[in-house]
């Protein structure tokens, strides 16, 4: 494996994803909970099963999980630039 392909590998996996990634996730989340649940009652209701409510919603967060549980790259769009470190006298 290159060396390029495994830096790469190893940002991807790393896991870091920054304060803008995190509101994305929470509104990607948000949203796509909600309208599942909305669709999957109105379906649900149309077929008046019990099973495909739960099953279509059931999907939509396993799907879910696959979207924003990883630290995908757009997650890591806006990194911190913390500021350096300071170096601290010895204490006499």
């Amino acid at each position: 494996m290159s060396a390029n392909l495994k830096d790469s590998l190893l940002d991807l996996f790393e896991g870091k994803i920054d304060f803008e990634g995190q509101k994305l996730a929470e509104d990607i989340t948000k949203f796509t909970l909600i309208a599942a649940a909305v669709f999957a009652f109105i379906v649900g209701a149309l077929f008046q099963s019990l099973r495909v409510t739960l099953g279509i919603f059931g999907v939509a967060s396993v799907v879910l999980c696959l979207v924003v549980l990883p630290p995908w790259p757009m997650y890591n769009r806006h990194p911190v630039q913390w500021l350096p470190t300071k170096e601290s006298e010895p204490s006499s």
